[in-house]
């Protein structure tokens, strides 16, 4: 799973609900539609590369308001641990 498509997909997630005129119901928008349709593992490379741990993040390239929805939600949005 190449880390830039993921971060090209939450971008483009981010460009649809920046377009909302509340901000608040923009950041639960995007961290909500990454919670409920990206699997489990997605989202931990995605938030590996916001924490800049991936190897082949670079510079990440998040859009300024995915990154703060990934920061505001990052709890809901980690996965569970495996057992």
């Amino acid at each position: 799973m190449k880390t830039d498509h993921l971060i090209e997909m939450a971008n483009q997630i981010g460009m649809f609900f920046d377009s909302l005129p509340d901000r608040e119901e923009a950041l639960t928008g995007i961290a909500d539609h990454i919670r409920r349709f990206w699997e489990p593992r997605m989202r931990r490379a995605l938030l590996a590369a916001l924490d800049g741990t991936h190897d082949d993040a670079g510079d990440a390239g998040f859009s300024e308001i995915v990154r703060a929805a990934l920061v505001r939600y990052r709890e809901a949005l980690t996965p569970a641990a495996q057992t």
